[in-house]
């Protein structure tokens, strides 16, 4: 067993956390899954088994389901706030840290910051496979949302918009996460690169 397999949360701890969270979100938004279904685009059935813990969705849709409730997807791995029974503390241990694998192209995301510190940003570390594929739907936010992709290894091309960056060791894109944005591996060795997101506070309407 590697060091990766030791450290991984349970698939089914980690997708129960999930359906939890949207629960949570979805019941703090007061919408219906009727309403998160024509918000997002995902199915009203497919949500259900998401919230029921039936399904292990893929990062589309989790992306989707998260614009649509107003956060962004790494926050959909956190602990729903009926769990927290005090905060976890300003430093969060690898062992603590939950890491998922996209069912769909196999890329594992491991949420790095601390979830017991009011902050406005965080840090996701991102493993991506050989010629792997993800296609976010992105879209305008009452919230903006600033995200800056920096390579720790590896190659891996992201398309936002219209424009496409190839990213090697060291490059660092910022963007903003407001229209569709594709991450793609072309070559054969898998990258990894490290995410960091950052919410302003919606505006006032």
């Amino acid at each position: 067993m590697d060091i990766v397999s030791i450290m991984t949360e349970p698939s089914s701890d980690l997708t129960e956390r999930i359906s939890e969270r949207v629960r949570e979100l979805r019941a703090a938004h007061g919408v219906s899954l009727d309403a998160l279904a024509s918000k997002s685009g995902v199915s009203r059935s497919m949500i259900s088994l998401v919230e029921r813990g039936e399904t292990s969705p893929t990062a589309v849709v989790l992306e989707k389901l998260a614009t649509a409730l107003g956060v962004v997807l790494a926050s959909l791995f956190e602990s729903p706030a009926f769990r927290s029974v005090a905060p976890s503390g300003p430093v969060a241990r690898r062992q603590d840290q939950p890491q998922w694998e996209d069912p769909d192209s196999g890329y594992r995301r491991r949420n790095v910051s601390p979830t017991g510190v009011a902050q406005p940003m965080q840090i996701v570390d991102v493993q991506f496979p050989a010629r792997a594929r993800v296609a976010f739907e992105s879209a305008a936010r009452d919230a903006r949302v600033h995200q800056q992709v920096w390579v720790l290894s590896g190659v891996i091309n992201v398309t936002v918009g219209t424009h496409r960056h190839q990213l090697r060791k060291g490059d660092c894109l910022a963007m903003q996460l407001d229209q569709p944005i594709m991450f793609h591996n072309p070559t054969a060795k898998a990258a990894r690169y490290a995410v960091v997101i950052a919410s302003e506070p919606p505006v006032q309407r």
